[in-house]
Order: structure tokens, then sequence, then C-alpha cells
């Protein structure tokens, strides 16, 4: 069977089920759909879905929100970013040319040349 678009894959899951509240192992109630709840937050993430959007095969909205929410202010999605990360950041390099400044830092705007009075006007 294949993964879901927006769904993680197994091997992904794998790495990052045992960082994840709510094991067997942790205080308080066991999670038993964690892997429903991440492909639920990515569904979101990756399509911009308002949270009261988000698809009935996820659970209510709300639920997903505020377990969102506490996950946050836990700091579990940063140790997932951490697991999850395929690339290195000392081997990362920008290039100036896509590196864009703001439209005000391009100075005042150009007026055009002032033309010299004739002296047929100024007889007038």
């Amino acid at each position: 069977m294949s993964t879901p678009r927006h769904a993680l894959t197994d091997a992904q899951f794998e790495r990052i089920k045992e960082l994840l509240p709510g094991k067997a192992t942790d205080r308080g109630v066991t999670a038993n759909d964690n892997r429903l709840f991440v492909d639920a937050i990515l569904f979101v993430k990756k399509t911009g879905t308002p949270w009261r959007d988000t698809p009935e095969r996820f659970g209510k909205w709300n639920s997903v929100y505020t377990r969102f929410n506490r996950w946050s202010k836990a700091g579990v999605w940063q140790r997932i970013a951490a697991e999850l990360i395929e690339f290195d950041l000392e081997e990362l390099q920008l290039d100036s040319t896509v590196v864009r400044a703001h439209q005000h830092a391009a100075g005042q705007k150009k007026r055009p040349p002032m033309t010299p009075r004739s002296d047929a006007h100024a007889a007038d």
C-alpha cells in the first residue's frame, strides 16, 4: 500500500515514534493514535487548511488543535524536526541573486530631468 501524499512514511515514523508523548512507558494516558495525529498535522500544515476544516478522519478539529498546541509548548515538534532533518546547515550556501531587498531599499524615486527655460518664455 502506498503512503498518502501528506503522511509520514513507515521509515520516518519509526525514527520519531520514541520522541512522541503518550508511549506506554510515559505517565498519564497512553496514546494509540500518534501516527494519525502526526499525519493530521502534516495535512494541515502542507495544505494550509484552517483547523476547523480538518478532515473528520483525523478526529475533532479542536482536539487536534489542542494537542498540537500542547506538543508545541512542550518542544515535541522541535525534537521531531531535528530527527527528520536530512541536511547539514554547515554546507548551506546562499546565492545573492535570489536574496531580494525591500522595495524601499532601492533609494529615492527618479524624477525626469528638468528642462531649462527658454528665453522666449522669459520675455512674455
